[in-house]
């Protein structure tokens, strides 16, 4: 049997300190050959050359999971918030380089979504620079508190809080105003026709920032299970994750 490594990726405004407590509820079950990548600008240093678009986020992912696949490695890769955006892009372009995906906000991929009031303030001039200024401009104690606020822990909102900086303020404003519909839509109309691995989508009940009826009809469109969260919202991997942990487990084990 080819050697299984399991792939996390986080969105925005994050680092990869979200998966610690799922990373960690993993390896206490056994599955022991996990990486997580940062997209850069978002917990890892932005290339002067990168441009932060949707497309070569997706591009940056292939290249990633790529190196990844060298030896033989076969790839259960997960993804959250513009992770899983990232996702289903790398999905759209090579399918094959994923034994299985598990992706949350699916319903972004919908004709229907409307993006957030935030996300549609930073895509649009002006609005979206003022809005990043007062995220990167204020103190590191203050970006802490917006996270706790947000249901992180303590300690790892003081982890996440320096990176909202210069870096991802530029790759926020970039990465959502080429995430604009209809592209997402787009990305969701051609994935559904498409060959792709086992998948599953988590479907926390609770999120605030895509309606979960939308990304049910997607999972169903894609013809993959849900896996709902009943009272978890965005951030559903930052605490108590041993029930994750098994169902994701169980998933792979499937597969």
């Amino acid at each position: 049997m080819a050697a299984r490594t399991v792939v996390f990726i986080h969105g925005n405004p994050e680092t990869s300190a979200i998966w610690t407590p799922l990373v960690a509820a993993l390896t206490s079950k056994g599955v022991a050959d996990i990486v997580t990548l940062s997209p850069p600008g978002f917990g890892a240093p932005a290339p002067d050359d990168f441009d932060p678009t949707m497309s070569n986020y997706a591009d940056w992912l292939v290249g990633e999971l790529g190196a990844l696949r060298i030896g033989g490695n076969e790839l259960d890769v997960v993804g959250h918030d513009w992770g899983a955006g990232h996702l289903y892009g790398a999905l759209d372009r090579r399918p094959d380089l994923l034994r299985t995906w598990v992706g949350d906000i699916a319903g972004v991929l919908h004709r229907e979504y409307v993006w957030h009031d935030m996300a549609q303030a930073w895509q649009t001039p002006e609005i979206g620079e003022q809005a990043v200024a007062g995220m990167v401009g204020s103190t590191v104690e203050d970006k802490a508190a917006l996270f706790q606020s947000l249901g992180f822990p303590t300690d790892m909102a003081a982890e996440v809080a320096p990176w909202l900086n210069e870096d991802m303020a530029r790759a926020v404003l970039r990465l959502y105003r080429t995430g604009a519909q209809p592209a997402v839509g787009d990305l969701g109309a051609r994935l559904v026709t498409a060959d792709l691995p086992p998948g599953l989508v988590i479907d926390a009940h609770l999120d605030v920032y895509v309606p979960p009826e939308l990304t049910r009809d997607i999972a169903a469109q894609l013809q993959v299970p849900t896996l709902p969260i009943e009272d978890r919202g965005h951030w559903w991997m930052v605490e108590d994750v041993g029930g994750i942990a098994d169902s994701l487990i169980d998933f792979w084990s499937a597969h």
